[in-house]
């Protein structure tokens, strides 16, 4: 994996990344795994971590290059002073084309490492819309007010539209052309079908937010081959 080919925009204070799905934002407690951060600390002589993301999710990080751009970033995340914009495909069809889930979310005591909806837990609230949708499953778009653990992720689940192949949340399951293409033929150089998507469907795909001078700087992350060429498949059926 080539840094240069994830990197978005960069500037004297930050920088921005496409991440792919399965990398860690930040190295785990064991540090064994590569991640984004360490991959960072090769190029650079000094990263902060302002933020993450899910290592099953892709799309838009950003990282400070030194302490103060480091402190003036997380302090809009905290304050909630950014705009942060996923998309995600999720299954079925949700029946209100938009709205909020506001719900608190907490550490599930049973299953550790899992989130769930609990009165115990922090205040979460995620705004939905659904762009399009394509029956069994729908492409939405998430805006979080607050950064809780695997919110989205909850929030989906508890309208009960989990994402795709989210395997703590939902069924787990890839998807495969097979599943909505109706003629659909196993080519004969492939002894089994390979699945479109074989990762969770969330992507961070938009961030607002100001730097150091003040200015509104605006991010994009395109998609990912794999969620794209999903998407393309699903398009051409619903037509």
């Amino acid at each position: 994996m080539k840094l240069q080919e994830l990197i978005l925009f960069e500037n004297d204070d930050l920088i921005a990344l496409n991440k792919p799905s399965g990398l860690l934002s930040i190295p785990d407690r064991e540090g064994k795994e590569p991640s984004l951060k360490y991959l960072l600390l090769e190029k650079f002589n000094e990263i902060f971590t302002v933020h993450r993301l899910d290592r099953e999710t892709s799309g838009l990080i950003i990282f400070a290059k030194n302490a103060e751009a480091h402190k003036h970033f997380s302090l809009q995340f905290e304050a909630r002073k950014t705009v942060k914009l996923y998309n995600g495909l999720v299954m079925g069809a949700p029946v209100e084309q938009e709205g909020s889930i506001d719900a608190p979310i907490a550490e599930n005591t049973v299953k550790r490492g899992t989130m769930l909806i609990h009165k115990r837990g922090k205040q979460a609230l995620t705004d939905f819309k659904v762009l399009k949708n394509f029956k069994i499953y729908s492409w939405m778009q998430f805006r979080i007010h607050t950064g809780r653990t695997h919110q989205i992720r909850v929030h989906a689940k508890a309208i009960g539209h989990p994402l795709v192949c989210d395997a703590i949340y939902g069924d787990g399951r890839p998807v495969f052309l097979s599943s909505f293409k109706s003629k659909f033929n196993l080519s004969k150089n492939e002894p089994e079908e390979r699945p479109l998507l074989n990762r969770l469907a969330l992507h961070a795909s938009r961030l607002k937010i100001n730097d150091l001078q003040g200015n509104t700087i605006e991010l994009t992350a395109p998609l990912h081959k794999d969620l794209k060429a999903t998407l393309q498949q699903l398009e051409k059926r619903s037509r």
